[in-house]
């Protein structure tokens, strides 16, 4: 394992390197996008139309942030990590089209694990519970895209400086590290059944 620091756009030789277990910190523009997004995004690419934001060595951040309008522009209060699953009909078209991080928390399926192998690219998980923190590596809201689907639908392009650390959680070599800690944790259930079991009797 060890930890790197990354500048986007991301490229391919870099996202490559990474193994799970790695940390991830990084710097330069990244992209929130939800449910709603996602399905847009993928709406325009199947049309050949391309989204308002580039995609080439783009980070996509499983996010809602909460974001104050005020006089002087926008103002982020705070921005963590959702739900990854709820992407996973739509992230291999992302992939496929050159994003090379996904960021979020839960772990993502089958079919984005084999786009990250096929092109390059990386699943990330943020810490749950730190949407403050993630917020204080935000140094500007460099715009906003589909701002009518509401606030925490919309695509917000954040600024980061050394946004992390971040856990390489699933690699372009098949690595899933969720998977991995879920087969070690039932490999000992039996071994905690009996010695529940032997406790009680």
């Amino acid at each position: 394992m060890k930890t790197v620091s990354l500048t986007t756009p991301l490229k391919e030789v870099d996202t490559r390197a990474l193994k799970i277990g790695d940390m991830v910190y990084l710097t330069g523009t990244v992209y929130t996008a939800r449910d709603l997004a996602h399905r847009r995004i993928v709406d325009l690419l199947k049309k050949r139309v391309a989204p308002p934001f580039e995609l080439e060595g783009s980070v996509i951040f499983h996010a809602g942030p909460i974001v104050e309008r005020t006089e002087k522009g926008e103002k982020l209060v705070v921005v963590g990590p959702t739900t990854s699953g709820r992407m996973e009909p739509y992230e291999a078209a992302l992939i496929r089209h050159g994003v090379k991080a996904v960021v979020g928390k839960g772990g993502m399926g089958g079919k984005t694990g084999e786009a990250l192998k096929r092109y390059g690219a990386v699943y990330l998980i943020a810490a749950t519970g730190c949407a403050v923190v993630h917020a204080e590596t935000v140094t500007r809201i460099v715009g906003v895209h589909w701002w009518e689907l509401g606030m925490m639908e919309a695509v917000w392009a954040l600024e980061v400086e050394r946004w992390g650390p971040l856990t390489v959680v699933m690699d372009s070599k098949g690595g899933n590290l969720l998977r991995r800690l879920y087969t070690r944790a039932s490999g000992r259930l039996p071994r905690i059944f009996q010695s529940l079991a032997r406790t009680r009797s």
